[in-house]
């Protein structure tokens, strides 16, 4: 995050773009350049950087700068190349990890080694060890998904932070309570809903939280680079069932795909897909 030369901040917003094949969309960057062998270890950012992250992310709201200033001197600023865990299901859970750039995706393992309750993350997004009690280890795993940079804080740290600042604990229980109800939802829709209507469920939520407009009217894409297992996941269904839902959803001129994106083409008919 360091605005100097052959930086990490460097890395992230010289990349290469994205070129669509389709006429009716948009090209967009992809925060996709590797780092090199620094990747998740300690880089520096500068006060004023680190104060505008800080100002980005909504648990932080109203509060002052000197207020800020303190919070940003408990943290320290990491990146990590696409593919590398920020923490791991089973570790200890002893930090908070703020999004300042890149995407992240988190998931749980069965025994079976099959991914459940995905979830994905993008700037001012917080995750991590979000609890109140120290000694509890971390439920999920989360994978860069692209060149991604976050500030962390020790989770006692963080705790500490709250008890300091009622709006920010006010906050983590939105975050945590929001995350519960669109867990408890995708288990409503996986025991009620086609595998169809799952998939188009997740990427009308995706393209929601992610997705920009395209240049065509009512087109949106969600530049995510969704992999089988991935669409599995958001579905609560095999890999195989996932793929031919999209195809299904391809063919009916609902969805677009391409190597690293999603092109939602008709939101309405998704909204009504059996």
């Amino acid at each position: 995050m360091s605005e100097k030369p052959n930086t990490v901040t460097q890395a992230s917003v010289t990349r290469p773009t994205l070129h669509l094949p389709k006429p009716h969309l948009r090209a967009l960057p992809l925060r996709a350049v590797p780092l090199r062998s620094t990747c998740g270890r300690p880089h520096p950012c500068p006060p004023a950087m680190q104060r505008r992250i800080l100002e980005q992310i909504g648990l932080f709201q109203g509060l002052s700068g000197d207020e800020l200033a303190s919070i940003g001197a408990r943290m320290e600023s990491l990146a990590w190349s696409a593919g590398e865990a920020l923490f791991s299901a089973g570790e200890p859970a002893e930090h908070v990890y703020l999004l300042a750039a890149g995407q992240v995706k988190a998931f749980r393992t069965t025994a079976t080694g099959q991914r459940t309750s995905l979830d994905f993350f993008g700037p001012g997004d917080v995750l991590g060890g979000l609890t109140w009690a120290g000694g509890s280890g971390y439920t999920e795993t989360a994978l860069a998904l692209v060149t991604t940079c976050a500030l962390q804080i020790d989770a006692g740290a963080f705790r500490e932070v709250m008890f300091a600042h009622p709006s920010v604990a006010l906050g983590v229980l939105d975050v945590v309570s929001g995350r519960l109800a669109r867990a408890r939802s995708a288990e409503q829709e996986q025991a009620s809903a086609t595998v169809t209507k799952r998939v188009a469920t997740g990427l009308l939520r995706l393209a929601d939280t992610f997705g920009v407009p395209g240049d065509a009217p009512g087109t949106t894409l969600i530049q995510l680079p969704l992999s089988r297992a991935d669409l599995a996941a958001m579905a609560g269904t095999s890999a195989e069932s996932a793929s031919r839902a999209m195809s299904r959803l391809r063919r009916s001129g609902l969805i677009d795909t391409g190597r690293r994106w999603t092109a939602v083409l008709d939101a309405d008919g998704l909204l009504a897909a059996r």
